[in-house]
């Protein structure tokens, strides 16, 4: 699948989810644990996904192309970190230990695709990463990203430092939606839709910033697991339209006699 052939969202990053119910009212005080020997190995796969990136922008720089075999590696990084994500807590949207597997894996709830780009542009790998892209890391750092506060006072001659943390807004959310499983064992419909639009935001952002496609993503919140699909309305008529239909079943205008020579 190439970049021309845009995905059904008309965007070349699919983000899907489905939330599989009935969930467990206690498993998500525990996945942090189950999801070590993810984190550990994902630790050494983002490494190599950084190493991959830099010798992708020479080859785009340099040949305007994303070689497939190095392209294939990312999108298997960026899947497996999306199921783990999916079933941690960026979503908490299944019980499905997610698999050990760079590959596609359709059957499990979280789902990624990003179309191959046959042509990429040179000049714009050279700013897209930082410079492009830097209003959604602003915008996103302040949605995904904790923030902390440091205050200083000086009393009788002693300082006294404070340092307040905050967790992020998608971490509160589904930090909710937990306290909820826990106590009804039903996660609120509107967390599960609002946590998914961040989780796909970031990932356009992240397929972006990884010189993955040239597309820039939206600024906006595609909530819910499926993506959206662009609305079509009824196509407007053309200028032949209302004569085909006189033709086919409306009056005729007869034709003007020809006049005499």
């Amino acid at each position: 699948m190439s970049e021309h052939d845009l995905l059904p969202s008309g965007q070349p990053v699919l983000v899907r989810g489905r939330l599989e119910e009935p969930l467990s009212r206690w498993l998500w005080l525990l996945k942090w644990l189950l999801l070590i020997p993810h984190y550990i190995v994902l630790a050494f796969l983002f490494i190599a996904f950084a190493f991959v990136t830099v010798v992708a922008f020479f080859a785009i720089l340099f040949t305007g192309s994303y070689p497939r075999a190095l392209f294939d590696f990312n999108l298997g990084v960026l899947r497996w970190w999306w199921r783990v994500t999916y079933y941690g807590y960026s979503a908490l949207a299944t019980d499905r230990y997610p698999p050990f597997s760079l590959g596609a894996e359709p059957e499990y709830p979280a789902t990624l695709d990003i179309a191959y780009p046959e042509r990429l542009s040179r000049g714009l790998v050279l700013v897209k990463w930082w410079l492009l892209a830097l209003p959604h890391y602003l915008l996103l750092g302040l949605m995904v990203g904790g923030t902390s506060y440091t205050v200083t006072s000086v009393a009788d001659g002693r300082t006294t430092t404070w340092t307040i943390a905050t967790s992020s807004l998608l971490s509160l959310l589904v930090c909710f939606a937990g306290i909820g499983l826990l106590f009804t064992a039903r996660y609120p419909r509107g967390l599960y839709d609002f946590a998914m639009g961040v989780d796909r935001w970031v990932l356009r952002v992240t397929a972006y910033a990884a010189l993955m496609t040239d597309a820039y993503p939206p600024f906006r919140l595609d909530q819910g697991g499926a993506e959206p699909v662009p609305p079509r309305g009824p196509t407007p008529p053309g200028p032949g339209d209302a004569a085909r239909a006189d033709g086919e079943g409306g009056a005729r205008i007869p034709a003007a006699p020809a006049a005499g020579v």
